[in-house]
């Protein structure tokens, strides 16, 4: 859970100017060009240091205290969005929003998974977990970095729903629809048996397309 005390200070400066000329100066120096926005206050550009930032980011935090250069009063901020490079790999920009501590929010939040599931002792069986993050509603200070899913009892053909997942707290709410589904275990004879003699002589051996039809839809 996040505690103000806890929050990770970032130091920052303004910056006079912005646009593309300017934020990749900024960029060269090592920092990160960002905006601060929110609370009935002017949007103010500000420039953060980038490794320290990106490794706060990776970690999973969200909440950050912005300590402006020359100022005595700390911003409490959540992060709200990350601009990424043309290949998608590298953080250029960052959005923060002023939040209070006290205030309620609707924050995704990773999903992290644990146990052996039993299912997955069944032949053929596979796990699958098309949603990695769900919405919920909390106070800014019970903001969890990630929440943990038990599947050890996940058998095979069961499914987990968004609705299953036990919250950290009674006061959080599930915002993401209770019914999507966060992890199955599907069994690859079930798919084969539908398949028919001449598709399986057309394909060779059935069971590796099966696998690695599978896993592209795990990977999307």
């Amino acid at each position: 859970m996040h505690h103000e005390e806890t929050a990770p200070v970032l130091n920052a400066t303004i910056r006079e100017r912005t646009g593309t000329r300017y934020c990749t100066r900024v960029r060269k120096a090592g920092g990160l060009p960002a905006v601060v926005y929110g609370h009935g206050e002017a949007p103010v550009s500000i420039a953060v240091n980038a490794i320290e930032t990106v490794n706060h980011l990776t970690k999973g935090e969200k909440i950050f205290k912005i300590q402006m250069e020359g100022e005595s009063n700390i911003q409490v901020v959540i992060i709200k969005d990350l601009q990424f490079d043309y290949l998608g790999t590298n953080i250029v920009h960052a959005d923060f929003a002023r939040v209070d501590f006290d205030e309620r929010i609707e924050v995704r939040v990773p999903i992290h998974f644990v146990g052996d599931c039993i299912g997955l002792k069944t032949a053929g069986a596979l796990l699958m977990h098309p949603n990695n993050e769900i919405e919920i509603e909390c106070k800014v200070a019970n903001l969890p970095s990630f929440i943990e899913v038990d599947l050890t009892e996940l058998d095979a053909g069961n499914i987990l729903h968004a609705g299953d997942i036990t919250l950290p707290l009674s006061t959080m709410k599930l915002i993401t629809d209770p019914g999507a589904i966060v992890a199955q275990i599907v069994v690859q004879s079930q798919v084969e048996e539908v398949t028919t003699d001449e598709e399986v002589q057309v394909e060779g051996e059935a069971q590796p397309e099966v696998t690695t039809e599978k896993k592209e839809e795990e990977g999307e």
